[in-house]
């Protein structure tokens, strides 16, 4: 029997070797990163040093790098009411993009009156001018945008977006969960105040994710209380196994950024022609900069959830988009946002490539869709 293909890259990708033994020769330590013994500084030492690797990889100081349970709880950590812009006051509100992850869309610790959306193009990049007009119209604002979209893979203008909030006193926070390894991403390069990041999306292990904050921000308020850990930013004692694995990811990922990137690129282009060949298939996003992993498409009388299950049965693991809403294929807010009709969302197909993604990867996925547009295509 054939192994598997995995092509459900953006929702989580396979744990890296390098990550493995850092975490296995994590494990064997006794110490709390915390305490002041021996032990306990062997276990400080792995987390202070995969800090000054993940700092160094995106243009930031290690003490503003914080370890949290998540990317999820580094976006909730992030949009806090109590961040301080340029103008030395408070964020009174928050912006975000119409596109952006659940854990964004869902505010922080904002409340509900004080969040706006902000609209986004028929290719799913943020509308620059709208935000412009949400910014003139209230006082200083928090925006979030990612740098890129993890059903689409459209990259957000995030570096004109910063020069547009700083200009009206506010702050941006990017989600750079999808961006890290695949694209270049440098927290002073593009502005940026706040950036979250993953450890599963770019080979390290499940439950582990970072806030980095531009040197010099102000104002923000744990989630987390009752203890000193991670500057007093993010209380409880730190993973320490999943922070070496975090640390011996990124390490590997940025070695093989660009080459991987390239590659990738290629095998995705030649996966959208061969997709594109059946049943007038639409490729969102294709008409705007996207990661060099990512297709999200449809077809006229497609259905996603027959769609993935199609592909589980043939052997390949796709996904109908995010990952996280408890394993249940439903309509893509994205694609909502786009303007798409709701019949076109809920027949959207993701499939994402990875650094272990093979030509025959690709070849095997086609063969599937030939059979699966053939058969859920048929009037």
């Amino acid at each position: 029997m054939p192994s598997r293909v995995y092509l459900d890259w953006n929702a989580t990708t396979p744990l890296r070797p390098e990550a493995r033994a850092a975490m296995v020769a994590a494990f064997d330590l006794i110490g709390n990163p915390s305490s002041v013994h021996a032990e306990g500084r062997q276990a400080r030492r792995l987390v202070e040093e995969a800090r000054v690797t993940l700092a160094a990889a995106v243009g930031a100081l290690p003490r503003n790098v914080i370890f949290t349970s998540a990317g999820t709880e580094a976006n909730a950590l992030a949009l806090s009411p109590g961040l301080r812009g340029p103008s030395g006051g408070p964020v009174e509100r928050l912006l975000v993009s119409a596109v952006e992850h659940a854990s964004v869309l869902a505010g922080g610790r904002f409340p509900a009156d004080k969040v706006g959306h902000i609209r986004v193009t028929r290719a799913g990049v943020v509308d620059l001018d709208h935000l412009r007009a949400l910014l003139k119209d209230g006082p200083p604002a928090l925006v979030s945008i990612m740098a890129a979209n993890n059903e689409t893979g459209a990259l957000q203008p995030v570096a004109e977006a910063a020069r547009i909030v700083h200009e009206a006193g506010g702050l941006l926070h990017i989600d750079a969960i999808q961006a890290l390894g695949k694209i270049p991403f440098n927290i002073n390069a593009v502005g940026a105040d706040l950036a979250t990041f993953s450890a599963h999306k770019i080979g390290g292990p499940k439950g582990i994710g970072a806030l980095v904050v531009a040197e010099g921000l102000a104002g923000l308020e744990p989630v987390l209380r009752g203890g000193g850990q991670e500057l007093n930013r993010r209380a409880g004692t730190e993973n320490v196994a999943g922070i070496a694995g975090f640390g011996a990811a990124v390490k590997v990922a940025l070695q093989a950024f660009p080459e991987d990137a390239k590659r990738m690129a290629s095998l995705r282009d030649r996966l959208e022609n061969g997709i594109r060949a059946i049943a007038g298939a639409t490729i969102f996003s294709d008409d705007t900069e996207r990661l060099p992993n990512t297709i999200l498409f449809t077809a006229p009388g497609l259905k996603a959830e027959t769609a993935v299950i199609g592909f589980d049965l043939e052997g390949i693991a796709v996904s109908s988009g995010s990952a996280c809403s408890s394993g249940k294929v439903q309509p893509s807010h994205v694609l909502s946002a786009m303007g798409f009709d709701p019949a076109v969302a809920q027949g959207a197909v993701r499939l994402s490539l990875g650094w272990s993604t093979e030509p025959d990867d690709i070849n095997r996925a086609l063969e599937a869709w030939r059979k699966l547009g053939n058969t859920l295509l048929r009037d």
